[in-house]
């Protein structure tokens, strides 16, 4: 399934889109931020491409309209934190180029509306490091509630154990948003 905002298409994944994958994630404030260690080689970004990103159906490229050109991914996957099947976890990384432009906050929102409306998601969560503001203000923008932090949640491959902010959204608030019914 393939959304359009604005400014950016969500699109699956596809196999020639290594490059573009291996450009942003290569970068260390992206893989710091996403929590995952930046790839070293057009190799290591295949493998991911194919465990992670193709053929899943609710994980998307962002690409912007105006050029075509990959930027980043988002994608509503498994709650692990909630025993029920109409809950999904919302993650997203964006190359270092495109950040503080307004991109992943248009993107979540199309992820969001996708969410809700078409998979019939009751509760969309979703977590950032308390070292990722941006990352924080691009939930809250996008209504999402703080319900707090899971400590020590997450060992990185660095070694590093990181806490977690914890957000959700329920559809019944963000039915109520003034971009929700925008489109």
């Amino acid at each position: 399934m393939t959304l359009t905002t604005e400014r950016l298409t969500l699109r699956p994944f596809q196999e020639d889109d290594v490059e573009a994958l291996y450009a942003y994630s290569k970068d260390e404030a992206v893989g710091r931020n996403a929590g995952w260690k930046p790839h070293e080689s057009l190799l290591e970004s295949s493998d991911i491409l194919h465990l992670v990103f193709l053929n899943q159906s609710s994980v998307w490229a962002i690409e912007r309209r105006e050029d075509r050109r990959l930027m980043g991914s988002i994608g509503l996957i498994t709650d692990s934190t909630r025993q029920y099947g109409s809950a999904r976890s919302l993650g997203y990384a964006l190359g270092v180029d495109y950040w503080g432009q307004g991109y992943m906050t248009e993107a979540v929102r199309e992820a969001v509306r996708f969410g809700f409306g078409q998979m019939g998601m009751d509760l969309i969560s979703a977590t950032c490091y308390p070292d990722n503001p941006a990352s924080r203000r691009v939930l809250e923008k996008c209504g999402f509630q703080y319900e707090g932090t899971l400590h020590r949640a997450e060992l990185l491959y660095n070694g590093q154990i990181k806490d977690h902010l914890c957000f959700y959204l329920p559809h019944e608030i963000a039915e109520n948003l003034d971009w929700y019914a925008e489109k």
